[in-house]
């Protein structure tokens, strides 16, 4: 699969998605992605930069959301042009799929929308890559009918992306299993490590997370057969407007990114150069 400059192949070098949680303002995006951009061409990884304009599931009222659907879409048409990557945020209403495709590399289904039928045919018929978020709640194997549901539409750019599973209240567990099974379906899997570390509403108003698990859970998600990652991140975690508790600080990031790419290469048959 070919998103943009970006090749998904086992013979390519690792492709990690990344960015803040949401998008803060321009100078911050723009910042933020020249950050990534320098970091991941120096470690040799290739990078998707991932941001929304709308965080329409937040667990407060008061929460901040983001610039929205125009202003967001504008900052990532700059990030996109000044950098030259691929970029990719989510929906939450069919009615924005055709605008944010025009901008957008890959358009993702949050994973509490998974089921939600009208929003994967809208996503699908803009004809940009999907990538569908496993709910929380389901099994692996049921992500086969939100796959069809694309499909549907004649579109088979497709990525499925894991990001835990419910375990009781205000937590989540990360079945590895998960990763094999949904890789029968025929489409490239993506390990999302950072939501899947998050305690879902643990702190009241907003959710909590347990960072340092991230990068085994990572190692893990490589060793299972993951073709991609997701890592959101940011340069100081303690001032970011959403996730404050799950994303990866930038200097962490890149001493993950050193390990990371070896390891993919090693585990997909190919001679480690370090």
């Amino acid at each position: 699969m070919k998103i943009r400059n970006v090749n998904l192949s086992l013979d390519a070098p690792l492709v990690v998605i990344s960015g803040p949680c949401v998008i803060e303002n321009e100078a911050h995006a723009l910042e933020t992605a020249g950050q990534l951009k320098e970091m991941f061409d120096e470690v040799g990884v290739q990078l998707i930069y991932k941001s929304s304009y709308d965080k329409a599931n937040r667990s407060s009222i008061d929460s901040y959301r983001g610039p929205g659907l125009e202003e967001g879409l504008r900052i990532l048409q700059k990030v996109k042009e000044t950098f030259d990557v691929p970029v990719f945020t989510d929906i939450h209403h069919p009615e924005e799929a055709t605008a944010v495709a025009e901008v957008c590399d890959v358009l993702q289904i949050p994973a509490f929308l998974c089921r939600q039928t009208d929003l994967l045919v809208a996503a699908g018929n803009s004809g940009a890559v999907i990538n569908i978020k496993k709910g929380q709640f389901m099994a692996p194997w049921d992500m086969e009918h939100a796959v069809k549901k694309i499909l549907s539409t004649g579109n088979d750019q497709i990525l499925l992306t894991d990001r835990g599973t419910s375990f009781g209240y205000n937590n989540l567990v990360s079945d590895m299993r998960a990763i094999p099974i949904m890789k029968k379906f025929g489409f490239p899997v993506c390990y999302d490590a950072s939501h899947s570390v998050q305690l879902p509403g643990g702190m009241g108003a907003q959710s909590g997370g347990n960072r340092e698990f991230i990068i085994p859970l990572a190692k893990a998600a490589l060793a299972a057969g993951a073709d991609l990652l997701y890592i959101e991140s940011h340069p100081s975690p303690a001032e970011a407007k959403s996730d404050k508790h799950s994303v990866m600080p930038f200097e962490e990031l890149k001493k993950f990114l050193q390990i990371a790419k070896p390891l993919y290469e090693l585990l997909n048959g190919r001679e480690v150069l370090c």
